[in-house]
Order: C-alpha cells, then sequence, then structure tokens
C-alpha cells in the first residue's frame, strides 16, 4: 500500500455510487424487457394463466380469493378448492410452464444485470480510462492499484465481473427470487448475511475502506485531483528516487 494515497472522500464515493446505481437500475429495466420479449416469458405467463381459467370453469370454482373470503366458505367448499387448485398445480401443463417461468425470471435478470456492468462497470470505464464510471468521471474519482498503479483490464474484469456482478449482485438477486418463489430455504438468507456482513466488515476495517470488489481486484477509489497514479511498478519506483535524491540534495544545505 501506497503511504500517500489520496482517497475519494466518502461523500464523493456515495454520490458517485447513487448516479451508477440510477444508470444501472435503468439499463438492467430496459435489457430486461428485450431479453423476457425475445425468449417468450410472457407467452409463458399467459398459459399458466388460461390453465387456471380452464380448471376453474371446468370445477366452477375461483381461484382468486381473498384470505377473507376463503374463511367465510363452508367446510365442503374450502374442500373442493383446495382439492381442485392441487390438482391444477399437479398438472403436467402447469408445471412446465412455471418452471420455464422461472428458469427464465433467473436467466433474464442474470442476462441484464452482466449486460448492464459490461457495459457501464467494465467497458465505459475502459474508454473513459482509470476506472472510471459516469458517475466517477462527475465527480472526479477514478481507480488505481493499490500499489500506485494505473489499473488493469484484467483488475477491472474481476472487479466487475467477480466482484461487483457475481458476488455483490447475482448471487443476491438469485437468492430474493427464489426466497420469493420458496425454493431458497435457510441457505439463502444466510449466505444474504454472510455476504452482508463481509462486505461491511471490509468496508469499515480496511485502510481503504474497499468493498468485496476492490479488495478482490487491488484497486482503490482515489480523488483524481491530488492522487498521482504510475503506469508502471518501474516508473514509480523512478519517481521515488528522484524524489528521495531531491530531499537529499536540500538536506545538504
Amino acid at each position: 500500500m501506497i503511504s500517500d494515497l489520496q482517497k475519494a472522500s466518502l461523500l464523493k464515493r456515495a454520490s458517485a455510487f447513487l448516479l451508477d446505481i440510477i444508470l444501472l437500475a435503468v439499463l438492467v429495466t430496459g435489457l430486461a424487457f428485450l431479453i423476457s420479449t425475445v425468449t417468450g416469458y410472457d407467452n409463458y405467463v399467459q398459459q399458466m394463466n388460461d390453465l387456471e381459467k380452464e380448471y376453474e370453469e371446468k370445477f366452477n370454482v375461483s381461484f382468486d380469493l381473498t384470505e377473507q373470503e376463503y374463511n367465510e366458505l363452508s367446510q365442503q367448499e374450502k374442500t373442493k378448492i383446495d382439492e381442485v387448485y392441487a390438482a391444477y398445480a399437479a398438472d403436467e401443463r402447469v408445471v412446465y410452464a412455471y418452471n420455464m417461468m422461472v428458469n427464465l425470471i433467473l436467466l433474464t435478470t442474470s442476462l441484464s444485470i452482466l449486460g448492464a456492468y459490461l457495459v457501464l462497470e467494465l467497458i465505459l470505464p475502459l474508454v473513459f480510462g482509470n476506472g472510471q464510471t459516469v458517475g466517477k468521471k462527475i465527480f472526479a474519482i477514478g481507480l488505481m492499484q493499490t500499489n500506485g498503479v494505473r489499473v488493469s483490464a484484467f483488475s477491472m474484469f474481476v472487479r466487475t465481473v467477480l466482484g461487483k456482478c457475481t458476488i455483490g449482485t447475482l448471487v443476491p438477486a438469485a437468492i430474493i427470487i427464489l426466497s420469493m418463489l420458496g425454493s431458497a430455504g435457510i441457505t439463502g438468507p444466510i449466505i444474504l448475511l454472510l455476504i452482508l456482513v463481509l462486505q461491511i466488515g471490509l468496508i469499515v476495517g480496511t485502510k481503504t475502506n474497499s468493498a468485496i470488489h476492490d479488495v478482490l481486484a487491488y484497486t482503490v477509489a482515489v480523488d483524481l485531483a491530488s492522487q498521482m497514479i504510475f503506469d508502471s511498478p518501474e516508473q514509480m519506483l523512478e519517481y521515488k528516487k528522484k524524489i528521495h535524491a531531491e530531499a537529499a540534495d536540500r538536506a545538504q544545505y
């Protein structure tokens, strides 16, 4: 770790993060709509609705009941609805449509999040230079390696794809979706809690206040107005030698 690190202030980092999150959410939404349209997600939703209507008309029941309405039914009516719904849920056509919906939700979520991160957190920062996203560029924040050298394309890939996208977003998103569908069990919330604790612990406990993605990529957010970034370790070493030599010359007088 370099001794003259000029970290970006927490306020600047938070402001840049907020702007980047907004842009990311907009792009994820757009990509999700496009992917769901191409993969035919709505067709499976319609199949589920059509099959539900088929069972309701065939057995003269309604699945669209509130809890209060259900509780007001007689025991015989409740038994009939429960049996019809059990038959509906076991129908191979329903099971297939439901499984396709779940798979497409996970696929659409994964691809849209990955695509948005690749564009906004990898490609644009490589174009702008110094690992700058739109938010970082506006607030004059950049990234560099923890040894003071300019961030590399490989580090940006690790930081974006492995750290921010996979660990920071895709894993939590998948767990939340599966939890909403009742498929995550107790393991999902435990993993979410562990990620949250690790994230907070790293931000609070590291000297650079770095999150998981920065720790994995050995990067740190710096204030570009005051931080000197070197193109290579050799260039940094030569600069330090020069500074030490100048300091030694001044000490002689």
